[in-house]
């Protein structure tokens, strides 16, 4: 196995709200996808450092750096300190004015001097396509280039000149002095626009691109409403505006990830391509953050899946392309892998399975809107009637489960406590709303779910709800039952799973999502987002400092940015999995606000 250059954690994340990228801590742009999220890549060295492309930006001599965010905002500044002199880089993607993306993607890189003098190198290898294009790079102009290849494009410009090598690489070698700056953009244009782009480019735009970035974010952050816990309250705004930045804006939907085939095992092939929006962790997010004051942003992920869902329940997707599309086609790359795990995946396959959890999370999606407001509609009530109906045809038939297993369908007691929410739901806005609907069925339908749970999915011997009907074993899931209304936190069943989950689950304080045999090969790490679950629970019950315990074991988790990857192992103190993961970053906050709520201060307050 190759070890990679840089870990998941020596890693920042920006965005536009319609692209994103990781630069690292060496100052390597190495993944960066365009014109979005799950487009193609132009630099994608994070899974082939060597065919992948990348940007490189830092002092030629040996250096020391620290990083940081401007607070309240996804623009990095990096700070560089060599013997003969210091210099800050900032990055960002450009958004507008308005808070839209600056096209199709378009990244700044600006540095300035802040003592002595720095000299610096910088390349640019841009490989379209998951390293399949190696691009034509040709000079439009001194200071600007083209880098083409198939249907993308990128526009170069740069304060320094940069010479063309026969690798299709830009290269120079420049210093930089106290009080002075030089920068770097790179913008998606189509290759058919490229020949007619005459953009304004100079230290002036690029600096009017920055105030406006800077204005944009800090705009977005300030309707927030945050809790009183946790004792980091820098590292919940982080993962707050995470969530903004994995939200698209042009369309509503909320990517699960920013990457793809980061993996859950290093050099194992538990390798999966999240940069989709999924029904579940979406809809989650969405009531994470109505929880914490963004409604706007709930409300456009629910237009979303509206949009993206229309037609018949029963051609519902459980994942969809961020700008509603519905084939997302898995494929394998002929790429090296991150640290050699292969396959590297495009597409996601699971996109078809069943999950009949999604026919609960949209009906509870539809009710928390009501809730706010916004009763249904006559098209959306006949959506949730068909919610309701698919949920009593389905309840009793094995699904992939909200872990997506591949080959091994089963009863699994998540997905069946969400068929009942779907019904309970439908029943109760059909009271509220006054919508005429066959109440008597469905009261019926409800109720026979729960009495199968009872007897099937729950082990009165350890009182603790099942993995799934039948099973002896415990799942992760079922931390979230709570928020279905089928069992409130505090009931003796939930303190029973907690103590379960808690005790079969558990590695060093941290939550696998379960112990049972997937058919996959390699042990996966601990699933972050399930300790803030059970940290979530804790804090239902009325343990507290449990609770904080548990939100700070996996707070520790995240690198030294606020980011949190998927998964994390606790033996090697790595991350795993792709990064940021919005699942993490939704039940950090959700934990938060749960604590807060219970009356929590900071560990040892």
């Amino acid at each position: 196995m190759t070890a990679p250059r840089e870990g998941i954690a020596d890693h920042a994340f920006l965005s536009d709200r319609r692209t994103t990228c990781l630069v690292s801590r060496s100052g390597t742009i190495d993944w960066w996808c365009v014109p979005r999220i799950d487009s193609g890549s132009a630099f994608a060295a994070l899974l082939d450092p060597d065919r992948g492309g990348h940007m490189r930006l830092a002092p030629t001599a040996a250096y020391e750096c620290s990083w940081t965010y401007i607070p309240d905002t996804l623009i990095l500044q990096t700070t560089a300190r060599t013997r003969s002199g210091e210099v800050e880089v900032t990055d960002f993607l450009a958004l507008e004015r308005d808070g839209t993306a600056a096209g199709g993607g378009h990244l700044v890189r600006m540095v300035k001097g802040l003592r002595g003098k720095v000299r610096l190198d910088v390349d640019i290898a841009p490989r379209f396509d998951y390293g399949e294009v190696r691009p034509w790079v040709r000079r439009d102009a001194p200071d600007r280039h083209a880098a083409i290849g198939g249907n993308d494009g990128l526009a170069i410009w740069s304060d320094v000149p940069l010479e063309a090598s026969d690798d299709h690489t830009l290269r120079a070698t420049f210093t930089v002095a106290a009080g002075k700056q030089v920068g770097f953009s790179l913008r998606y244009v189509p290759p058919h626009e490229l020949e007619h782009d005459a953009a304004e480019l100079g230290q002036a735009t690029l600096r009017t691109l920055f105030d406006h970035t800077l204005h944009s974010w800090r705009r977005s952050m300030r309707v927030a409403k945050l809790p009183a816990f946790p004792a980091d309250p820098e590292g919940l705004r982080r993962s707050i505006l995470v969530l903004h930045g994995l939200h698209a804006s042009a369309t509503g939907a909320i990517a699960a990830a920013a990457t793809t085939s980061l993996p859950e095992v290093e050099g194992g092939s538990r390798n999966w391509d999240y940069r989709y929006s999924w029904i579940r962790d979406s809809t989650l997010a969405a009531r994470a953050l109505a929880e914490v004051g963004f409604d706007e942003a709930a409300d456009a992920f629910r237009r979303f899946i509206q949009r993206s869902a229309a037609g018949h329940v029963d051609d519902l997707q459980i994942a969809y392309g961020v700008g509603g599309e519905r084939r997302l086609n898995e494929f394998e790359l002929d790429l090296a892998g991150y640290g050699g795990s292969r396959p590297v995946r495009v597409g996601n396959a699971a996109a078809v399975q069943r999950q009949n959890d999604v026919l609960g999370e949209l009906a509870l999606l539809a009710w928390r809107w009501h809730r706010r407001g916004h009763s249904p509609d006559d098209d959306t009530w006949r959506f949730i009637c068909d919610l309701a109906d698919a949920a009593a045809a389905r309840w009793d038939e094995p699904d992939a489960g909200i872990w997506e297993l591949r080959d091994r369908p089963e009863r699994f007691v998540h997905s069946t406590v969400m068929c009942w929410a779907a019904l309970d739901r439908a029943l109760a806005l059909a009271d509220e709303c006054l919508r005429r609907a066959p109440v008597r069925r469905w009261r019926r339908d409800r109720d026979r779910i729960a009495r199968a749970i009872d007897r099937q999915g729950y082990d009165h011997r350890r009182s603790t709800f099942r993995r799934a009907f039948g099973s002896k074993e415990v799942d992760a899931a079922l931390l979230l039952l709570p928020h279905t209304g089928f069992v409130a936190t505090d009931d003796e069943r939930m303190a029973g799973t907690v103590a379960a989950v808690a005790a079969d689950l558990s590695e060093d304080g941290l939550i696998r999502r379960y112990a049972a045999d997937d058919d996959l090969p390699g042990r996966e790490g601990t699933f972050v987002a399930c300790t803030f679950w059970l940290a979530e629970n804790l804090a239902g019950q009325g343990r507290v400092e449990e609770a904080a315990g548990a939100f700070e074991r996996a707070t520790a988790t995240a690198n030294d940015l606020g980011l949190y990857s998927e998964e994390y192992d606790p033996r090697r103190g790595r991350m795993l999995g792709n990064f940021p993961q919005a699942l993490t970053h939704l039940s950090h906050v959700a934990a938060a606000v749960a604590i807060d709520r219970a009356g929590a201060g900071p560990p040892g307050v």
